[in-house]
């Protein structure tokens, strides 16, 4: 019989529509100003932290919606931003230096949702606010440590030809300066390291000085290097701290954008994003005197470092190897119960410890843990930060047996601190310090600007399109509103259910378009059944050959704007993303209300029945 969908197609439809429903009401409850407080450096928030926030509040005499510890960390909601502001400046000053305690905006969505995991949308930094870093890769850092390098790999050079050399030390312009006995091997070492480095340039100089420079070349893709591996490590920590839908892009010669939605506070960002933590591997010097070189005399060949009980230890100069080349980390367990990392490297770097654990059976190997951080000084003449090297001893273990590409690091205080180790040394140590020299916060009132202006301009796009249809086409115009406003709870139903769709300025622009045109695919079915009445079929062939003859059009002219999202969404970056994207779910969705959904009312309505008019 024409115009009638067996049952399965309703059901399918209603189940549709309530999934989509369902979805979307969690965009309905908004976002409750919070506070949360995490621990620095492994530190885990516990219950006594959590009834220290609560005498805090009581003190302040604030009221908190909710207060709630939950996988090591408090979030706290407020009914304003004035009270989050109070709070956080209150529990800074209480709980010091060991938490960090930073604004965020959480999801006030009922429980009963929260158990059928649903969301609402991820918004973008223009919509969510949050914050916007520029960060400048320090290529003077990057280019000493490329130059301690190659001073490690000239001296291995010279060793294993036997040429002798007085000293090695570095020089002005990325060069290293090596000092020898005579003119003579001085001749016979730059022509022996000319074959072996073909990205440095040896020249001799005075009597017995020779001066390697790196190459033009070399520099370059020393440089372009380090802000690529920059970029690739800051992509993979903020994903694996738990930072949702980051942008982080290249902009200029050394500079980097971070975007992180949802953040108000910088504090907060630095933290996950300064964190410059890295290992390196150093021999302890056990014949040096502890005390003598504490006091300030202190072998030519090594440096005096401190464990994190302030304990002096002698370390050799030389880095055996460093977190560069580390390819996994995972936090664990000893045979005693005592938190360790095990660490896996690269083939390089497997070699490097395997060739040098060889020789060094029974000597202590140090872990020297290595950061950089903040000093809150500026420079005088660029007026950038001041980056200061933090460095302390975790660990020294006696070499027992030649190590490979895989061991482990003991000596941690406690398991959170361990797994955060892990973390940072997992995604990656940055190749070289970045300074932050522009940030910006992007406070919630302006994003809820930007959401009202993007609502408004939503509704009157869709007022707009619903007089139109009910003016022109009556009740089918009525049906085909209908229809508009399923495909709208269905965008944002879709929206809310995919975990790497952001909704951005863009992306309402895309909704307000694919609303604006998802009525063409009705306005071809009307006009085509209109057509077919007027050539004399009845009102069952009509509707049945109106909806069969605009299949193909409409199929055509959506795959047409289909394809054109994928390019825009595989060739675009940022905000242009956003815009394929609710551009091509609302193309689906526009395509299935208007085909199916519109039909399924259609048939309920006039289908099976003797009609001689249509309200069209």
């Amino acid at each position: 019989m024409l115009n009638r969908y067996p049952l399965w197609k309703y059901l399918m439809l209603v189940v549709a529509l309530l999934i989509g429903l369902l979805y979307a009401l969690p965009n309905l409850y908004g976002e409750d100003p919070a506070v949360q407080i995490t621990g620095a450096r492994g530190i885990a928030a516990s219950e006594s932290t959590l009834i220290q926030v609560q005498n805090v509040l009581q003190e302040q005499q604030i009221t908190s919606k909710s207060l709630a510890l939950e996988s090591g960390a408090i979030l706290a909601r407020f009914s304003t931003p004035d009270i989050q502001l109070r709070v956080r400046e209150a529990l800074v000053n209480a709980l010091g230096e060991k938490y960090v305690v930073a604004l965020n905006l959480a999801p006030a969505t009922p429980n009963w949702l929260r158990m059928l995991r649903a969301e609402p949308m991820k918004l973008g930094l223009d919509l969510r606010g949050g914050v916007h870093f520029l960060m400048e890769v320090d290529m003077e850092t990057a280019l000493g440590k490329l130059q301690e390098q190659t001073m490690d790999s000239l001296r291995s050079d010279l060793r294993e030809k036997g040429i002798p050399y007085a000293t090695v030390r570095k020089a002005d312009d990325n060069t290293v300066e090596i000092r020898f006995r005579d003119a003579a091997t001085r001749n016979d070492a730059i022509s022996y390291l000319t074959t072996r480095h073909r990205d440095l340039v040896f020249n001799a100089s005075g009597d017995n000085l020779m001066r390697a420079m790196m190459s033009a070349e070399r520099l370059r893709e020393a440089r372009e290097y380090a802000v690529q591996q920059n970029i690739n490590i800051l992509r993979n920590r903020v994903n694996q701290l738990g930072v949702a839908e980051p942008l982080v892009q290249r902009q200029g010669a050394d500079r980097i954008v971070v975007e992180l939605p949802g953040i108000q506070d910088t504090a907060r960002a630095k933290e996950i994003l300064g964190a410059t933590a890295t290992l390196e591997f150093r021999l302890v010097n056990s014949s040096a005197d502890v005390t003598a070189a504490a006091n300030g005399r202190v072998p030519v060949d090594s440096e005096v470092k401190n464990m994190r009980d302030g304990t002096p230890v002698v370390l050799y100069k030389r880095v055996i190897l460093t977190g560069d080349h580390i390819t996994d980390s995972t936090s664990g367990a000893d045979e005693y119960g005592r938190p360790q990392v095990n660490i896996s490297l690269d083939s390089a770097g497997g070699n490097a410890m395997s060739n040098f654990t060889k020789d060094s059976i029974g000597k202590p190997m140090a872990t020297l843990f290595v950061e950089y951080k903040d000093s809150g000084k500026k420079d005088a003449t660029s007026g950038r930060s001041i980056l200061e090297k933090h460095e302390e001893v975790i660990n020294v273990a006696t070499i027992q047996s030649r190590l490979g590409n895989s061991f482990r690091i003991t000596g941690i205080d406690n398991p959170n601190e361990a797994r955060q180790l892990s973390l940072l040394l997992r995604a990656g140590a940055l190749i070289a310090p970045i300074q932050i020299v522009e940030e910006r916060t992007i406070g919630p009132t302006l994003g809820m600007q930007n959401i009202t202006q993007g609502l408004e301009a939503c509704l009157w796009g869709l007022v707009a399109s619903i007089v139109f249809m009910v003016v022109f086409y009556k009740g089918f115009g009525v049906i085909a509103t209908t229809a508009l406003v399923a495909n709208l709870v269905l965008i944002v139903g879709v929206m809310s259910l995919l975990p790497g769709a952001t909704l951005t300025m863009p992306g309402i622009a895309g909704i307000v378009l694919t609303l604006a045109v998802a009525v063409d695919a009705n306005v071809l079915i009307n006009e085509r059944i209109k057509e077919e009445f007027r050539n004399g079929r009845t009102v069952q062939q009509a509707i049945h050959e109106g909806y069969k003859g605009a299949f193909s059009s409409i199929v055509d002219a959506n795959l047409t704007t289909m394809i054109t999202a994928v390019i825009l969404y595989a060739v675009g970056t940022g905000s242009i993303k956003g815009f394929a994207i609710t551009t091509a779910i609302g193309v689906a969705t526009s395509m299935f209300t208007a085909i199916v959904g519109t039909r399924a009312i259609v048939n309920l309505v006039y289908g099976g029945k003797r009609v001689n008019k249509l309200s069209i």
